[in-house]
């Protein structure tokens, strides 16, 4: 049987719900523009019904309306695209800030790289074939080598500068992802304290997941959400959090790295013993990777260096400048260290030799100190001359060397750069074999030097050279350049050198080649970067707006709610007023006649 006042129940449920959604939407509207934030709603439903009898039997009356929830919209299955593909487009942007640092360090529009340098200097070879006594070109053969050696280690320091730069944002970016998932962690916590009465924390929820989008800005994640409505994150195998508790990445102390000049740094995780943490993407996974890449950059700076310190001063030995003592089997870049003593030129020097190991394919240049000890024969002025360099390949004076490490050893040699030391230059060719039957083939006309035990000899006759105008050895030597190891001399190979000191640094190909070859490579990756970039931006929109679908706010939606729980409210209210007066005409005025 329904209470006389039921009716009054009914409606003022209906007035508490209709203030409720209005707060809901007024919630809504304020928090329009606020990062993370879900729209919510209330999600109400009748009340139980009530028995009244009937002249057919028992009728039921709805007693109202009531709150069954207060929740947030959101697409869960939106935000797990969400996560996945902003660790893409991070990945991307930070692959995209290093080519763009590479481009630069190699832009040759301006003519500041190393392209330039190598132009200019092959141009000052040309010209000294043609004007090989010209004291100005000679000259300039060595100003425009040094100019080619500071732009390689100039670029080199830059990238090395880079790569600190990237370990310095790795060091910014794990601070941030240990913030995050402390926060992470706390926010589990207050969730299921929140949550214990069966309500939602959706305000609570809202801030954790834009956590969640920031640390997958950082690196891959997997969120699972427990029954109790905690997350677990986890990343590359890792549980970066589960309920209350989290763990956290630290980058190791630093590993002195020789071969490029600068500290290493791997990341771990801190409780688990420094077991080693490894990204599968975002900006942690990408810092990574452009460390990698710009360390391969250098390497092939380091290829360009070690052919000019190894196939380049093999052929420039092997000519004579125009000094009075016909000076010869001297360095171009390097070390020379002349010493003069009563017989002749005698010094210690270093033979730079490029090997390559036929199993793990390793790469790597020695420089090995030997003695070299310059004779002369004949009359007076001595009318020919032998130089012996005398390979002392012991253990202790094998230096190896890669990378940045062969950057740092390459260098104009001293002796060039002396006063009087373009005159050491070797531009000039010896013609006349002496003796008479060459022990090697020659493919540019002139005698090689024969090796027997480890001892390199190389005799020439005065009278043989040509003069002091021949450029036929700058000819040569202007050949590496443009032209590929088919097509120039192999002096490693002539002399029978080992296999694996016959190859180049920069392999067959010239090392014009071998530098556009690189800069085409940097280019075409940039350039499909570019457009994976736009491929992952357009994906981005569409998974946002489909994210936004359902948890934005709406303001036209927003305002129409607002309207029509407005409505209701007084609606309910008016309904309760008519109640309100029958009640009192039935309480106050039923059965006065007769009083």
């Amino acid at each position: 049987m329904r209470s006389t006042f039921a009716g009054l129940n009914a409606m003022v449920r209906g007035i508490q719900n209709n203030q409720l959604s209005l707060d809901t939407t007024g919630h809504n509207i304020t928090n329009a523009s606020t990062e993370g934030y879900s729209r919510q709603r209330v999600d109400s439903a009748a009340t139980n019904y009530q028995e009244r009898p009937s002249l057919y039997g028992n009728v039921y009356v709805g007693g109202g309306v009531d709150v069954i929830a207060l929740n947030r919209a959101r697409n869960i299955y939106a935000d797990k695209q969400f996560w996945s593909e902003t660790s893409t487009q991070n990945l991307y942007k930070t692959y995209k800030t290093n080519y763009d640092k590479a481009e630069a360090v190699f832009n040759d529009a301006k003519e500041t790289g190393v392209l330039n340098a190598m132009q200019q200097f092959y141009s000052a070879w040309v010209n000294l074939s043609d004007y090989a006594s010209d004291a100005a070109s000679r000259t300039a053969v060595i100003t425009k080598g040094n100019n080619l050696v500071d732009r390689i280690k100039t670029g080199a320091r830059q990238l090395q500068d880079q790569i600190n730069a990237q370990y310095d944002e790795m060091r910014i970016q794990v601070g941030k992802a240990n913030n995050i998932t402390e926060k992470i962690a706390v926010l589990n916590q207050n969730i299921m304290l929140a949550e214990n009465h069966g309500g939602k924390a959706n305000d609570l929820r809202d801030q954790r997941d834009l956590l969640v989008d920031k640390l997958s800005e950082i690196t891959n994640v997997n969120v699972y959400e427990e029954a109790n409505g905690q997350y677990t994150v986890v990343s590359n195998g890792m549980t970066l959090v589960q309920r209350d508790s989290h763990l956290t990445i630290e980058m190791s102390p630093p590993i002195d790295n020789e071969r490029y000049g600068i500290n290493d740094y791997t990341l771990r995780i801190k409780e688990a013993g420094g077991i080693g943490y490894v990204p599968q993407g975002g900006i942690l996974k990408a810092l990574q990777d452009t460390i990698v890449q710009d360390k391969g950059y250098i390497d092939n700076l380091a290829d360009i260096s070690a052919t000019l310190m190894t196939t380049f001063n093999d052929a420039h030995k092997l000519g004579a400048g125009i000094d009075n003592a016909s000076t010869t089997w001297t360095n171009f870049f390097g070390r020379n260290a002349f010493h003069s003593d009563a017989t002749g030129n005698n010094y210690t020097g270093e033979r730079y030799a490029w090997h390559v190991d036929p199993t793990t394919g390793d790469r790597w240049m020695t420089a090995t100190a030997q003695s070299v000890t310059r004779t002369t024969s004949g009359g007076t002025p001595p009318t020919s001359a032998t130089v012996t360099a005398v390979d002392t390949t012991i253990a202790a004076d094998i230096h190896e060397m890669r990378s940045m490490q062969i950057i740092n050893a390459i260098k104009i040699s001293d002796e060039l750069t002396a006063p009087d030391g373009q005159n050491l230059v070797a531009a000039r060719q010896i013609v006349d074999p002496v003796p008479a039957s060459p022990t090697h083939a020659n493919p540019i006309g002139k005698m090689l030097p024969t090796v027997t035990g480890g001892t390199i000899t190389y005799t020439y006759s005065f009278a043989d050279m040509n003069g002091t105008g021949d450029g036929t050895m700058a000819v040569e030597l202007s050949k590496f350049f443009n032209k590929d190891q088919a097509n120039t001399i192999n002096v490693a190979e002539l002399i029978g050198l080992p296999t694996n000191e016959r190859q180049r640094a920069v392999g067959s190909v010239s090392i014009n080649q071998y530098y556009n070859g690189v800069m085409n490579e940097l280019g075409a990756d940039a350039e499909n970067l570019d457009k994976k970039m736009k491929q992952q931006d357009d994906l981005m929109v569409q998974i946002n707006q489909w994210r936004q679908s359902t948890a934005g706010v709406d303001w036209n939606e927003e305002l129409t709610n607002m309207l029509k729980f407005q409505t209701g409210y007084g609606a309910c209210s008016r309904v309760l007023t008519s109640m309100d007066e029958i009640l009192d005409r039935l309480i106050n005025s039923t059965g006065v006649v007769g009083r």
